[in-house]
């Protein structure tokens, strides 16, 4: 098995359907044309009105760019990188010269040169703004690598599980199918957290996971952990990140659970919301348990970390207290599909 450090990420387009990085092209494309505005003249009205005139040009253009990158961003995907910066480079001097043409058939006048200089700038602030993704990928991949590891360290606590096998041990003789079933769940849960962490994985296998995590938990704390499921409303073909769900039960039942001595519920609740996921995980929350609460925000940070690299700015989870009950939502954009990079 190769190291989690040799899994090194290729190069991607990023998400043109994304709404964090729609936000920077736009952003990005405007600082840029206003700095070599001010970097072309004297005086910084003269530098203001020079970027005006390019501004009639570029907003239109910028608008064009982002709903054909929309509609063109699956096919894009299927290309190699060097292939899709390629196309993604002829779309946008496409668009601007169709731009600088209906400009100057609307009779705007434009000096010698101008269509020139218009595709120029659209193919330097295209390299910049694909460079800057790049970069900006580049960065968030050990970000990842150092998440999966953070992830380990954090959901594979000793004492889970030193715990479950001698809750299975307690089953061999009395019980021996129980106790064959319930290690083919820890085998299967911790298969799962050594597969490759940068694809994304379907709804339902991540709650066939929650299932097997808490049935391997009823084992050892019987019958003070109650689960009560709320899945009906769950599209099982949604995609998402690969175990940003069991950390937060584990979460639910360590520092909700087990501090307790009588019965605890625990909530599990996954529902679509139009073109939305929403995940939430409840469980009892004890003011005198602070301390023994004090883990929570390595894996909440830790799954927020991996949320960001994989959604971006689409994605939320937030956790609350209300009624004595802990509270942590996921919330993610609906894509529906097979097993994917991100």
């Amino acid at each position: 098995m190769s190291s989690i450090s040799q899994n090194v990420q290729p190069d991607a387009l990023p998400d043109l359907r994304n709404l964090g990085v729609i936000a920077r092209v736009l952003l990005g494309a405007h600082l840029l044309a206003l700095g070599a505005a001010i970097f072309a003249e004297p005086s910084w009205l003269q530098a203001l009105m020079r970027f005006a005139r390019v501004a009639a040009l570029l907003e239109p253009l910028l608008l064009l760019s982002v709903v054909a990158l929309y509609l063109a961003s699956p096919w894009l995907a299927r290309l190699s990188y060097a292939q899709g910066c390629a196309v993604l480079m002829a779309i946008e001097l496409v668009l601007a010269a169709t731009v600088h043409a209906i400009a100057a058939r609307a009779g705007s006048e434009f000096a010698p040169g101008s269509l020139v200089r218009l595709l120029a700038l659209t193919a330097g602030i295209t390299l910049l703004l694909l460079g800057y993704f790049r970069l900006w990928a580049r960065a968030y991949s050990p970000a990842l690598a150092e998440a999966r590891l953070q992830a380990l360290q954090a959901r594979i606590r000793p004492h889970f599980l030193f715990n479950s096998l001698n809750a299975v041990l307690s089953l061999i003789r009395r019980d021996p199918r129980r106790a064959e079933r319930a290690l083919e769940d820890l085998a299967d849960l911790y298969r799962e957290l050594m597969a490759d962490g940068r694809r994304f994985v379907r709804l339902a296998d991540e709650i066939a996971l929650l299932e097997r995590y808490a049935g391997i938990e009823k084992l050892r704390l019987g019958e003070r952990l109650r689960i009560v499921w709320e899945l009906d409303g769950a599209p099982s073909d949604a995609l998402l990140p690969p175990m940003v769900l069991q950390p937060l039960l584990e979460n639910a039942v360590y520092h909700g659970v087990e501090p307790a001595t009588g019965v605890s519920d625990v909530l599990v609740r996954i529902e679509r919301r139009g073109n939305r996921v929403l995940a939430r995980i409840e469980n009892p929350y004890r003011e005198h348990e602070l301390a023994h609460r004090a883990g929570n925000r390595m894996a909440l940070d830790n799954i927020r970390e991996r949320l960001r690299l994989f959604f971006d700015a689409e994605a939320r989870l937030e956790s609350t207290v209300e009624a004595g009950r802990y509270r942590v939502e996921i919330e993610v954009p609906y894509r529906s599909g097979g097993r994917g990079r991100p």
